[in-house]
């Protein structure tokens, strides 16, 4: 969507394009699935933080079918899935076991250099736009906090990931378990 019509991202309040609403339309089916899934698959507990994740970005995303405003944010954020097939290639790699350090490093760098552009920049540019220019009440006020909220699970994450593969000793609490325990980016 944003590809085929830049103009969008000059108006992130109000722009919209068939093609960016079913996007969000498609994103919103995937979290509801996912979310269910999780449940019905008793993997709530381990889970937890998918399931407020989902919770926030369904709400959102909701908020933004019904009045057709913030479309262009919503696009933005959903930026961040570019950025998972390397996310998934790592925990992929590392379940497989596979005796490929080279591949494994190589997908290092590139996840650190996708997560960078694919999710903290637009995070951080979409909540320095909320910041200076959008309502403080309403919609706006919920969205602002959504992303707010995601910052902070974004720069968890990011820490986690900076500990597992580039900083392996600060991994370890000092009972000499693991601080994040093994979900996530540490396995």
């Amino acid at each position: 969507s944003l590809w085929h019509s830049p103009e969008l991202l000059s108006d992130i309040q109000d722009g919209y394009s068939i093609s960016g609403h079913l996007l969000v339309c498609f994103s919103s089916g995937y979290f509801i699935h996912d979310s269910l899934d999780i449940i019905f698959n008793h993997q709530s507990r381990s889970s937890w933080e998918y399931l407020v994740h989902h919770a926030m970005a369904i709400s959102a995303f909701v908020s933004l079918i019904i009045t057709g405003r913030f479309l262009v944010a919503a696009m933005l954020l959903l930026l961040v899935e570019v950025s998972n097939i390397f996310l998934t290639i790592r925990m992929l790699l590392k379940m497989s076991n596979v005796p490929s350090p080279t591949l494994y490093e190589a997908n290092k760098y590139i996840n650190l250099v996708m997560y960078f552009a694919f999710r903290l920049a637009p995070q951080a540019y979409l909540t320095w736009y909320f910041l200076h220019y959008v309502e403080v009440q309403g919609q706006g006020a919920f969205l602002t906090a959504n992303l707010l909220l995601l910052d902070a699970m974004i720069l968890m994450y990011f820490s986690r990931l900076l500990r597992s593969d580039f900083f392996p000793s600060l991994r370890k609490g000092s009972a000499g378990r693991d601080v994040d325990g093994e979900k996530f980016l540490i396995d």
